[in-house]
Formats: C-alpha cells, structure tokens, sequence
C-alpha cells in the first residue's frame, strides 16, 4: 500500500479523530456515525494512506 497521505494531513485526521470520537461518547444516540468518522480519520493517519484519496487521485504526501 502506497503512501498519499503528508504529514500535516495525517496530524489533522488524527485531531479531528480524536474530537469526533470524544463527541460521540459525550452526546450519545445518531453521534456514532460521527464515532464512526473519527475511527477512520485515525486509521488512515495510522496507516498514512487513504483510499478516497487513491480514487479521487489526490496525494498530499511530496515525493522526495
């Protein structure tokens, strides 16, 4: 799996991540989907690629 994702992005999934996540616990009931967002956001950050970008053809990440 190829990398698309720089550095930046991945930081900003990672807070969003982490505020959606905190969100949906605190408000409850349809806030999951939000949970659920914020799951992914950090996985891609994880991982550092992100299959909507690959479809799209966006890659944040430079090359070297």
């Amino acid at each position: 799996m190829e990398k698309n994702m720089a550095v930046w992005d991945r930081v900003i999934r990672i807070i969003l991540g982490v505020i959606f996540l905190i969100l949906a616990f605190q408000k409850g009931g349809a806030w999951w989907i939000l949970g659920i967002l914020g799951i992914i956001f950090i996985l891609t950050s994880v991982v550092g690629f992100c299959p909507v970008y690959k479809i799209v053809g966006i890659k944040t990440l430079k090359e070297a």
